[in-house]
Order: structure tokens, then sequence, then C-alpha cells
């Protein structure tokens, strides 16, 4: 196993982790977003009113983006288990 290979490994690593965190950490911030807007608004000064929607939308994220994350998780994994031989003999 050469440097090339690890760092094409730890590169697949990496933009998977990014691509699969990518849409609940943008519906996060759209919702944070949203909800700071509406509280510098209204004058709302309440702290579970930021945290909630966001915890939801998260949730709801989960169950729409799950499959297609889990996909992504899975192929990569047997991308690795695939080509373990080469990396490590």
């Amino acid at each position: 196993m050469n440097t090339e290979m690890v760092l094409s490994l730890a590169e697949k690593g990496v933009y998977t982790t990014i691509i699969v965190c990518a849409p609940l950490l943008l519906l996060a911030l759209g919702i944070g977003l949203a909800v700071s807007i509406f509280q510098a608004t209204t004058q709302i000064q309440e702290q579970t009113l930021a945290f909630v929607p966001k915890i939801v939308a998260v949730l709801v994220g989960m169950i729409f983006f799950g499959p297609w994350m889990l996909s992504r998780i899975v192929t990569y994994t047997m991308d690795i288990f695939t080509n373990l031989t080469r990396f490590v003999g």
C-alpha cells in the first residue's frame, strides 16, 4: 500500500462523509435561518423555538434522505471490502 492509495482512500472517505452529511446540515441551516429571522422580526427570544424546529426538520430529513444516505455508505463500504486485498497485500 503506497501513499497514493492511502490518500485516495482518505479522499473518498471524506468526500462520502461530506456528501452524506450535507443534506441534513443544509436543512438544519435553512430552518435555523428561517426561525432566527422570525425571532428577530417578532422579538421573541425563546431558546426552544430555535431548537425544536431544527430537530423535527432533521428527523424528517433522515426519513426522506435516509435510504439514499445508507446506500452511499454501503457502496463505499463495499468498495473498501472488495478492494481489501489490494490495500493489505
